[in-house]
């Protein structure tokens, strides 16, 4: 399977959770025979979307058009983010806003029908956060990590989304760290 590994951490330096996640997630996809792609959106150079008229006619910057060019080739993605506020960073938003542009996500075909280029990949989406995840899905609904299911990766055609919520990061062990990232290398095996 072809995956894209999306890191939404918007800290650069490195050295977070998530990046042990992405990096146990990528050695379990390539013991199991997967190609994989990393995008890093904290390495990357995009400006905010400000008007709809840029959203749907602007020309993307290279470092996006990589990224698109990436996601079209695989046939999964995962996407690794801290809960920040009830739901994703603001830079892996304006990325996601920056990626999904219309041109990108719904093509227009000669008979004047249109397709979705998207339509039958699937992900991942793996959430670190300060809370119980049990408190976040059940008491708060995990209302963000539902309007990225919802209104990005249903809206574009990718699905099924499942998603691995690790809660109570701070005070995480060494010996659940430890099993948290044999999980994900596990994920990463069977492209999960």
């Amino acid at each position: 399977m072809k995956i894209t590994l999306i890191q939404g951490h918007p800290d650069s330096e490195g050295g977070h959770f998530g990046n042990a996640l992405a990096d146990a997630y990528a050695r379990g996809a390539r013991a199991g025979g997967h190609e994989l792609r990393p995008v890093e959106v904290a390495g990357l150079g995009f400006p905010l979307l400000r008007s709809q008229r840029e959203f749907e006619d602007g020309t993307p910057p290279e470092s996006i058009e990589v990224a698109q060019r990436t996601i079209a080739w695989s046939d999964h993605l995962v996407i690794i983010y801290p809960l920040w506020l009830g739901s994703m960073p603001a830079l892996l938003k304006g990325f996601l806003e920056q990626v999904f542009r219309p041109v990108f996500v719904m093509q227009t075909e000669p008979d004047g029908g249109s397709k979705r280029p998207l339509k039958g990949k699937s992900a991942r989406v793996i959430v670190t956060m300060g809370m119980p995840a049990l408190a976040y899905r059940w008491f708060f609904r995990a209302h963000g990590l539902k309007s990225l299911e919802r209104n990005i990766l249903s809206f574009v055609g990718i699905r099924p989304m499942r998603a691995t919520l690790i809660g109570g990061i701070e005070s995480l062990s060494p010996v659940r760290r430890s099993k948290w990232l044999q999980r994900i290398e596990n994920l990463g095996a069977r492209a999960g």
